[in-house]
Formats: C-alpha cells, sequence, structure tokens
C-alpha cells in the first residue's frame, strides 16, 4: 500500500515537473514573440501618458492622474530593465531565458492594464474640459439689418489674417453686446477658432476678478494662487496650442492682456474682439480696426420694434403712434426692446398707445416697465465723467432743443460765462479747455457731431435724461421750454428762483414787466421771432444774469434796466434787424467779455465804454461812417477775438474796410482775427503792418480776399480742427506775393472763382506744408492741381481732403512725376462737375494713397474708368488699402472701376452707383472685397450687370440696397 502511494506521488511530481518543463520551453520559444508585444504595449503606453501631458494641463491634472503618471515613469522604468536583459540573452541557460519569457508577459499585462486606466482617467478628464463654445441667449438679428451688417463687418475681420485686434465702438445702447453675443454664437467663428473665450469686464472690473473669470470659463481650480503672474503663467499653458477668441464686452479701461493672460499678438492666429463705449479704451488696446456702431436707422428701428411689439401694429390706427413711439427711442436698440415690452401689452386699444406716448415723450414722470435699466445704464456715462466741470458742460447744452445745432464757439463762450471752465488766463486758453471737454462729450456719446460745420447736438434720449438730473438737483432750478410753440411767458411759479431759463425758439410776443430772479445765471430768449420790445423794468432783479441772448428777436431798443446786469460776461444781439436803440448805461456791464451784434443796426459807439472786451462780433454795418471811424475799433485795446462780417453789396464797403484795417492792426493782444478783405492789397496792409503776423505767433485766422462768401464753411471749417487757418480766394486773378505768403500759414484753402492760373502749383505749391484741406471751386483756367514738372520734392503732405468742383477745364489732378511722399495723408476725394476730367490717378499718383478712405466722383462727363489701366498698368493687389467708400454717380461714360478683380479693395465697405448705366462689370470675385457690406444703387442698374460667375453675384446680392 505504502509503495503505490509513493508511485502515485512520483508520478505527480513527474507529472507537474514535466508540465512545468512544458511552461518553460513555451515561454523560451515565445520570447522573441512577449517582447514585441511588450514594446508594442510600453509604446501605447507611452503615447497615453504623452497625450494626458500635452492635451491636459499639468494644473487640471487630478491627484489620481498624478499618481498614474508617477506609476507610470516606473513601470518604464521596469520595462527598459527587461529590454536591457533581452539584449542580453545569448549567454543565459534555457530556464532563465524561460524566466524572462514570463516576466515580460506579466509585465505586458501590468502595461496594458494600466494603461487601460489611463484612458479612463483621460475620458473622465476631458469631460470636465471646456466647450469650445458656450452659446449666449440673445436677440436674433434680422437679415441686412445694419446690426446684422456689423456682424458680418466684423466677420471678416476676424478672417483676416493681417488683424489681430477688433473693436466694435459705440454709445451706450446701441446693441454692442448684441452684437457680440451674435458673433460668440456664429458657426463660422466656431470654425475659426479652437476656443472662445468671453468675459463682461464690469465697470468695477480688476486684474484679479479679470483673471478668475477666465480661469473659471477655462475650469482650472488653482487653489493657493497668490500672484497676478502664476494665474498669468497657467491661462497661457492652458491656450498656448490653442487657437483662440479672447471676446472683452464692456471695457471700460484699458486691459493688459499680456499682463492679465500671459499672451500677447504672436500667438498662433488667436485674435481679440472687444466692445466699448469709448474710442480711447480702443486706441489704448492698440486694436488694429474699430467698427463704429450708430444708432439705427429710423427703418431699421421701425422693424425691430414691430417684430417685438407683434401684430397689434398692424392696426391702422396704432400703426402711426407706433411710428412715434419709435421716434422716440432715437434708434437705441436697448430703448425699443424695453419700450417694446412695455406697448406689447397694450394690444389694440388705441387710448392706451397715445396715452404711453404722451408719458414717454415726458419721460420725467414715465414709469415704463425696464426703464429704470436704461436710464441706470445712461446715467452710467454721465457718472464716469471726470470731474464736475465735464458733467456741468453737458447738462448746460441741454438747455437747447433736442437735435437742434449748437454752435461750438457759442458754446464754449457760455461754459466760460457760467464758470464751468476754470484756470484759463484769455480765450484762447479757454477755448482749448472747452473743445477738449467738448471732445470728451462725444466720444462717450453724450454730445453728436452735426452734419452743419461746427456745431453740436444732443440727443432726445439723453437730453431727457439731463433734464432728469437737473430736476432732481437740490443746486439746480430749471425753467427749460424750447421750441414749444409758446406764446405767452410762463408763469410766475415756474420760472422764481429759477437760476437757468431757455424759452428759445418759441413765440413769445410779451414779456412781463418784471421778474424776480436774482439767482437766475442764464436767460435763452433768441429766436422768438414776435418779440419786439423788452419792458424797461424787466432785468432790474437779474444782478447775478452771465448769459443773455435775444439773438433772432424783432426787439428795437434794450431797456435801461440792463445796467443792472452786473455780472453779464456774454451778451448776444445778432441778427436783430430792428435793433438800433440802447437806453441803458453799458458801463456797468463791468464783466461783459463777448458782445455780438451783427446784423443789428445799433452803433459800435454806443459800446464804446466796454474797452475790457475780449471777444467782439460785428458787422461793417455797426461802424459809423462819418469822421470817427478811425477810433472804434481801435480802443478795444484788450480784445483777443474779432470777427466782422461785411455785406459786400453795400455800396463803399470796401473803404470802409480799408480804414478798419488800419485799426485792426493796432490790436496787439488778438490772437483771432475773423475778417473779409475786399482786395488782395488790403490783405497785404494787414500783413505787413499788424505785429501778430509773425512765424511763432499764436494768432489764428479766417480770411476771405474778395467777395465775402460764407459758402463751403462745412468743408473748410472744422470740429476737430477749431484753430484751423482759413483763407478764401473768391473771385482772384493771378498770383500775388502776399498770397502765396499767407498759404505757408493756411490749414485750409477755397479757391473760388478764381482766373489767371492753370495749376494750384502757381501759388507755390512746395510751400504749402501747412495745407490739410484744399477747396477749388468755379475756377474755369485750371487744367490740373499739381504739375508735377515744376517741382523736385514731396508736396501737399499732409492734405487730408481734396474738393473739387465745377471745374470744367480740368483733365487731371497731378500732371507729371509724383515725388514720393506726395499726397501721403489725402483721405477724401470730391470730384464733381469736371466735365473735361478723363483721369483720376495719373502715373505713380495711386501708389503715394495709402490713406485714401472716401472717393466721389459726380457729373463728370468724360470719366471712362475710375483707375485708368494705362496710367496704373502694373498696379498690386493690394492698392488703396484704406478705401472705404466709393461713391458714382452720374458718370454716363462709365465702363468699368478697374481692369479687372485684381485688386483686394480689403477696407472697401460701402458703394454708391448711380447714373452709371455703361457700368456693366464690378471688379470683385468670392474672395476680395471681404469687408464691402452695401452696394447702393439702381434696380435696372443691377439687373443689367454682367457676371463671371453666379458664386460672386450671390454673394454680393445680399449687401444691395436698390430702388
Amino acid at each position: 500500500m505504502a509503495a503505490e502511494t509513493l508511485a502515485a506521488t512520483a508520478g505527480i511530481e513527474v507529472y507537474r515537473d514535466g508540465k512545468c518543463i512544458i511552461k518553460r520551453i513555451v515561454y523560451w520559444m515565445d520570447l522573441k514573440r512577449n517582447y514585441k508585444k511588450l514594446m508594442q504595449e510600453a509604446g501605447d503606453l507611452r503615447a497615453t501618458k504623452d497625450a494626458i501631458c500635452t492635451e491636459i494641463s499639468r494644473f487640471r491634472l487630478t491627484e489620481d492622474m498624478r499618481v498614474w503618471i508617477a506609476r507610470t515613469g516606473m513601470i518604464e522604468e521596469e520595462v527598459i530593465e527587461l529590454e536591457t536583459k533581452y539584449e542580453k540573452k545569448q549567454r543565459w541557460r534555457l530556464d532563465c531565458l524561460a524566466n524572462l519569457s514570463r516576466d515580460m508577459t506579466e509585465k505586458c499585462n501590468q502595461v496594458r492594464n494600466h494603461r487601460e486606466e489611463g484612458k479612463l482617467q483621460k475620458m473622465t478628464l476631458a469631460l470636465e474640459l471646456p466647450e469650445p463654445v458656450r452659446k449666449i441667449h440673445t436677440l436674433k438679428l434680422q437679415e441686412n439689418s445694419s446690426l446684422h451688417k456689423v456682424v458680418r463687418h466684423v466677420l471678416g475681420f476676424l478672417d483676416d489674417e493681417k488683424v489681430r485686434r477688433i473693436a466694435i465702438c459705440g454709445m451706450v445702447g446701441t446693441a454692442k453686446t448684441t452684437i457680440m453675443e451674435n458673433l460668440n454664437n456664429h458657426e463660422k467663428v466656431a470654425k475659426m477658432f479652437d476656443m472662445i473665450i468671453w468675459v463682461s469686464v464690469t465697470k468695477e472690473w480688476s486684474e484679479r476678478k479679470l483673471q478668475d473669470a477666465i480661469l473659471q470659463r477655462l475650469k482650472l481650480d488653482v487653489q493657493g494662487l497668490t500672484s497676478i503672474e502664476e494665474a498669468a503663467l497657467i491661462i497661457s499653458e492652458e491656450l498656448k496650442e490653442k487657437k483662440y477668441l479672447i471676446v472683452l464686452d464692456e471695457v471700460w479701461d484699458m486691459v493688459d492682456l499680456n499682463k492679465i493672460m500671459g499672451i500677447n499678438d504672436n500667438q498662433k492666429d488667436s485674435k481679440v474682439l472687444l466692445a466699448s463705449r469709448y474710442d480711447g479704451v480702443c486706441y489704448d488696446m492698440e486694436v488694429d480696426e474699430i467698427v463704429d456702431v450708430q444708432p439705427l436707422s429710423l427703418n431699421d428701428a421701425w422693424k425691430m420694434f414691430k417684430e417685438k411689439v407683434g401684430h397689434p401694429i398692424s392696426h391702422p390706427l396704432i400703426e402711426p403712434i407706433a411710428r412715434h413711439v419709435v421716434e422716440e427711442c432715437h434708434g437705441l436698440p436697448l430703448l425699443i426692446d424695453r419700450v417694446a415690452r412695455t406697448f406689447r401689452k397694450k394690444d389694440k386699444n388705441v387710448s392706451r398707445w397715445e396715452d404711453g406716448l404722451k408719458r414717454l415723450q415726458r419721460w420725467d414722470s414715465v414709469k415704463i416697465e425696464g426703464m429704470d435699466e436704461v436710464l441706470e445704464r445712461l446715467e452710467i456715462c454721465y457718472e464716469d465723467l471726470k470731474d464736475g466741470e465735464q458733467k456741468e458742460c453737458f447738462l448746460y447744452a441741454a438747455l437747447y432743443p433736442e437735435e437742434s445745432e449748437i454752435y461750438v464757439d457759442y458754446l464754449i463762450e457760455c461754459w466760460r460765462a457760467e464758470g464751468f471752465i476754470n484756470h484759463a488766463n484769455n480765450f484762447k486758453q479757454a477755448r482749448d479747455k472747452g473743445h477738449t471737454v467738448l471732445n470728451e462729450l462725444i466720444k462717450v456719446s453724450l454730445l453728436e457731431r452735426s452734419n452743419k460745420s461746427k456745431c453740436v447736438k444732443m440727443n432726445k434720449v439723453f437730453r431727457k435724461m439731463a433734464l432728469k438730473i437737473l430736476s432732481q438737483s437740490a443746486n439746480s432750478k430749471i425753467l427749460v421750454k424750447p421750441h414749444e410753440e409758446l406764446e405767452d411767458f410762463p408763469r410766475k411759479e415756474e420760472w422764481e428762483l429759477a437760476n437757468r431759463i431757455s424759452l428759445m425758439d418759441n413765440g413769445v410776443s410779451t414779456l412781463p414787466k418784471s421778474v424776480d430772479c436774482h439767482d437766475l445765471l442764464t436767460l435763452l430768449l433768441q429766436r422768438n421771432k414776435y418779440l419786439t420790445s423788452i419792458p424797461e423794468l424787466f432785468f432790474m432783479s437779474m444782478c447775478h444774469l452771465q448769459v443773455l441772448d435775444l439773438h433772432g428777436t424783432k426787439i428795437s431798443a434794450l431797456p435801461f434796466s440792463l445796467s443792472n446786469l452786473i455780472s453779464l460776461k456774454a451778451l448776444y444781439l445778432n441778427s436783430c434787424p430792428d435793433l438800433i436803440e440802447i437806453t441803458a448805461s453799458v458801463e456797468a456791464l463791468k464783466h461783459l467779455e463777448v458782445l455780438d451784434i451783427r446784423k443789428t443796426k445799433i452803433n459800435l459807439l454806443k459800446f464804446g465804454s466796454l474797452i475790457w472786451l475780449k471777444c467782439l462780433r460785428i458787422s461793417v454795418c455797426n461802424l459809423e461812417t462819418g469822421y470817427h471811424i478811425e477810433t472804434q475799433v481801435s480802443r478795444f485795446d484788450t480784445l483777443e477775438e474779432l470777427s466782422i462780417d461785411v455785406d459786400s453789396s453795400k455800396e463803399g464797403w470796401d473803404e470802409i474796410v480799408k480804414m478798419v484795417v488800419k485799426e485792426v492792426v493796432m490790436l496787439k493782444k488778438l490772437t483771432s482775427l475773423r475778417f473779409c478783405f475786399p482786395e488782395v492789397d488790403h490783405l497785404d496792409l494787414f500783413v505787413k503792418h499788424s505785429p501778430l503776423w509773425e512765424k511763432d505767433s499764436c494768432f489764428t485766422f479766417q480770411f476771405s480776399v474778395g467777395c465775402h462768401d460764407s459758402a463751403f464753411a462745412q468743408i473748410l471749417e472744422s470740429i476737430d480742427n477749431p484753430t484751423h487757418n482759413i483763407l478764401k480766394l473768391v473771385n482772384g486773378q493771378g498770383v500775388d506775393p502776399v498770397i502765396i505768403k499767407v498759404l505757408m500759414e493756411t490749414n485750409a484753402f477755397g479757391l473760388i472763382g478764381h482766373k489767371g492760373v492753370s495749376s494750384l502749383s502757381a501759388f507755390g505749391i512746395e510751400k504749402m506744408n501747412k495745407m490739410f484741406n484744399c477747396l477749388i471751386d468755379r475756377c474755369h483756367e485750371i487744367k490740373t492741381i499739381v504739375d508735377g514738372h515744376k517741382t523736385s520734392e514731396a508736396v501737399l503732405k499732409w492734405l487730408e481732403n481734396l474738393y473739387i468742383k465745377d471745374v470744367p477745364k480740368l483733365e487731371s489732378i497731378w500732371e507729371g512725376p509724383v515725388c514720393a511722399g506726395s499726397l501721403a495723408q489725402l483721405a477724401s476725394i470730391t470730384l464733381c462737375k469736371c466735365l473735361k476730367l478723363k483721369k483720376i490717378f495719373s502715373h505713380g499718383m495711386i501708389q503715394q494713397l495709402l490713406q485714401l478712405k472716401h472717393l466721389r466722383v459726380e457729373e463728370c462727363y468724360q470719366i471712362e474708368e475710375i483707375i485708368m489701366e494705362s496710367e496704373n498698368a502694373q498696379l498690386v493687389p493690394e492698392a488703396l488699402p484704406k478705401l472705404k467708400t466709393l461713391i458714382l454717380l452720374d458718370l454716363p461714360r462709365l465702363t468699368r472701376i478697374w481692369a479687372n478683380d485684381s485688386l483686394e479693395w480689403p477696407s472697401l465697405q460701402g458703394i454708391e452707383i448711380s447714373m452709371c448705366d455703361m457700368l456693366k462689370i464690378l471688379p470683385f470675385n468670392q474672395v476680395n472685397a471681404t469687408n464691402l457690406q452695401s452696394i447702393k444703387g439702381q434696380q435696372s442698374w443691377w439687373g443689367d450687370l454682367v457676371w463671371e460667375d453666379d458664386a460672386t453675384k450671390q454673394r454680393l446680392q445680399s449687401l444691395c440696397i436698390l430702388d
């Protein structure tokens, strides 16, 4: 029995040993295959680890993932150890090789399992990565609306590799955020970038808050950060391999993205898109392109309002009311949206609509849902003004009717008189400071530029806000009722204790005999055309009055109570054609600085005792024509600004002016003179004898020589350049040396009806180094503007605007060789009624026009090509890189703009073409003119165009505005 047991045991052992030997043999035989499998698995593990380390920021790794990476390193070392053993296997016994093969098999399984664990963790982390785009719920923009066109414009810049930073700029409420939201959600933008990062920059923003918002968007949970620099490093590493778009909404101040995000403009085609109401911020952010967003047109505003209100608006009795409602919103999408929400609830109840309109027009007492938000947004612009001076100046402008033209020089004078402009020792300094304030108010859209030269206006929305602020002020009581068709002076309870009264542009015919207005500072009664007299005691209590405007009334005399205005600083009596008498003693007006009596019959001698005046505006008809003329103007020896209007239709006016010139040259403190010289000799007299005509003098001038002509002021005068020296030469002959001398100091030149010259070069064009604006009108002998054969240096280097009208013999703008640097700043060209003109851009000229933005050609009947191929054979595709608008009107022989579609037109935004029936081909294809937003023209013309392909036609069709 024992023997059998022993035999069985021995058999089992033999079986086990045999099985083990077989396994060893199998391991030995599979050594090479197991080695390859291990190397393959090890390579896959390494790739998985590298992908994790590349794709997932080290700041995003979890503790488990860090452990996995560390364990991966240990496994890789173990694999290397096995690999080393394998390379030394030739000297090993079979059992050792079998053990190595077995170890490789076990390690291979371990590597595979570890890799699968890593892949699982990677998938888990991937679910926590930030989405490429976070869609924002927003208003969908109507196709071809003005806002939609802005979106399309910005898309062109986003697709332009040369443009890295783009700004959307506009006043509050113009839907900048809505535009940005639509861009954020746009499919094309999502395809352009790996990631879109939207950040709202609040007014209370800080670098840390901005960083936290970006880190949160990137889903980076970084604890224990102590510095801005550390956070910037984390953001930079997270984005370094990505093409991203940073979207910054409502930027209030310059944001240093390099400091906050550790990024610069060289990172992998990434871009920055920002929105701000301040253009200064856009410049500080060094943007490449600024897209200006204006309030909606009335048509677009109506469409938006109609869409939001819905069906009730189609009611025939409601639609006219609704259109008035839209007008009250001034094209501000924010306001339209809030107002539409309220009026939608009124359904088809006409009475409720009429009541709503009246309440909206009052607005000081209106309670409309969401209006508080609108007011709060608007008042932010006001509250954000830098100082009380700017706020006071803004509120003062609300005394004028909504949307009315406010002459800038006049407004600044009122600001100075009211004491808003401080620390100005003279009028020039006051005007400079005033223009600084004015520009700030325009930048934040509290005031707007007007189409009329040197004028601004305040839109009705901001005006209502300003009046609301004034009405709530404890230090101010106002009576503001301009342009309200008043026939009677307001009731006592309205004007008593008021410190500012504005009743301009009404039909008031009589004033109270006396008013108790001890605190009154400003009284504006201008353009009450039925006001014929002022009661003798009317001004008796107004001892603090500083601004009095009576211009444009029919008064014939000033009452003796005028002498009670001992604080008066500005008095405006201009355009009172019946005014002839003054019974008051003006010596009491010790503080009067500004006096305007143009177009009145009152004699300047009656104000002769006011020798302390700083600013005087008169007409020649205010001067005594007798013996005493020699002492009328020169007695005001402290004058800083003098303007003398001339009526050239009056007989003997030239002789009066000659005497006046002799007096004017005696005024040694003048800093500004506006004057018309009947003859060139009179100008020569002034230049030779006035001590002000010195090279380094601060003296500025607006001169006319010949007939006094107020035309073209819009072209020559500029709100942006109030100190421009202007010279208009009207109905002159030939070239006088004094004209050449004055032109050396001239910034804006108008040559009107001149004879005896064939080009502007005759006036010494090489010395016109300060010329910015040039107008040439009705000069029937001029054949070219610049004769390049007569100059060997760059000319008109600073010319910005060139306006040429009714020059029938003009053949070219430039004739002959063009020196490099000429016309380098030219931004606008207007050509009108130049009947012989054939070539606009002569050979070599177009290469200098790197800043040309606007080109208008009208009624030039010989023009066949805008850019002649024969003159511009070697034109590069990048020509006219800044051209934004092209207007072509009534050009019956025009056949093409350019020979083909080779030009890029990178900045072109708008085209208007009318009465150009022979123009059948446009120089565009599918890929050029990427920023084109509109094509205005006639339906019949568009239908006759010939196209290279349907794709180009379809692309441009969507931009058309046809009639």
